[in-house]
């Protein structure tokens, strides 16, 4: 019988990210040239939207079957798209100024149903500045779901399914304010298109909505791309890896994540600059090159679990641990 995972692996070297920056930019200062907004982005923000929007319509009169298997097959790919474009907009990638870049991820966010984008700035800042603390990065599994899931194939999938709903149970352990003029603007907005999607349209409307969403970020080959970016799954291990497969391209190169964790003020049409212009620092680090392949093995194979990602200890509990060493 397989021995269950019962811990993380604990690391004290710094943020890989953080280190290699540096680096690169003593032997690359040319990369600097590559930060900067890409304003387009808002275009694709608005047509897929609009797509979103006029694919539920037509799936509104059709059976329940057509609903979810058109949520799978486009749908699915639609919202993850525009969790790339949320994602832009929390680094301020897309325009000058907090507001718009805002305004911007409320607009992406309308076909996911749940108000996230103004929220998912505050956790998601806190990821790249604090990656692998448990108490600061919401991007950890909790102790509690770790040994939930454990290493079990269908706990795994039940994980993938609810992905969303076990996202939102970690934001209770770091110590941000939930609630702020953002986050319930980005409420009454998300409200309001709910409520328009279901009047002007349908309840098939809105389910399709909300199911392409709930496949867009779990049981779905778009959902390994959470386990690409910082799972364990590659030897030798490294704490971040990146996506080079042909998803990519419906996925505005989200899967460069190494690139993206260096060089976070660089917009998404750009990342793929990162690594040719210094070619030596990405071409060796292993990468994955197929997300449907990824999920497969992480379900099946025992050895990969919640466990598998690296912790550190928080820097608030290293210097409270070194003042009371002092002490002593």
């Amino acid at each position: 019988m397989t021995n269950k995972p019962t811990d993380f692996t604990w690391s004290t070297d710094p943020n890989p990210h953080h280190v290699r920056v540096r680096q690169i930019l003593k032997e690359h200062p040319e990369m600097r040239e590559l930060v900067g907004k890409n304003p387009y982005t808002i275009f694709l923000i608005l047509g897929l939207v609009g797509a979103q929007v006029a694919i539920s319509y037509w799936v509104n009169d059709h059976s329940w079957w057509l609903v979810f298997g058109a949520a799978y097959l486009v749908g699915a790919f639609i919202s993850h798209a525009l969790w790339v474009m949320i994602h832009e907009s929390s680094h301020n990638l897309i325009f000058r100024g907090k507001f718009p870049n805002m305004l911007a991820g409320m607009i992406a966010n309308l076909p996911h149903i749940f108000a996230s984008s103004a929220s998912f700035q505050k956790y998601h800042l806190k990821h790249h500045a604090y990656q692998g603390e448990h108490d600061l990065d919401a991007d950890l599994p909790d102790f509690w779901e770790a040994r939930l899931v454990s290493n079990n194939p269908i706990n795994k999938m039940m994980w993938f399914l609810f992905f969303p709903v076990f996202q939102v149970t970690r934001t209770a352990r770091l110590n941000i304010e939930l609630f702020d003029r953002w986050v319930v603007m980005n409420w009454i907005i998300q409200l309001a298109f709910d409520a328009a999607i279901i009047m002007l349209i349908g309840p098939k409307a809105f389910v399709f909505m909300l199911a392409s969403f709930f496949f867009s970020v779990g049981l779905h080959p778009l959902g390994a791309r959470w386990i690409q970016e910082h799972y364990l799954t590659l030897d030798p291990v490294q704490e971040t890896y990146s996506y080079y497969g042909p998803l990519n391209k419906v996925a505005f190169n989200v899967g460069y994540h190494n690139e993206h964790h260096d060089f976070p003020s660089i917009p998404w049409n750009k990342l793929p600059q990162i690594k040719s212009k210094a070619p030596a620092y990405y071409d060796s680090l292993l990468s994955h090159q197929s997300w449907s392949r990824l999920i497969w093995l992480f379900i099946f194979n025992p050895k990969l679990s919640l466990y598998s990602r690296v912790m550190r200890k928080e820097k608030v509990k290293i210097a409270k641990e070194k003042e009371e060493s002092v002490a002593i």
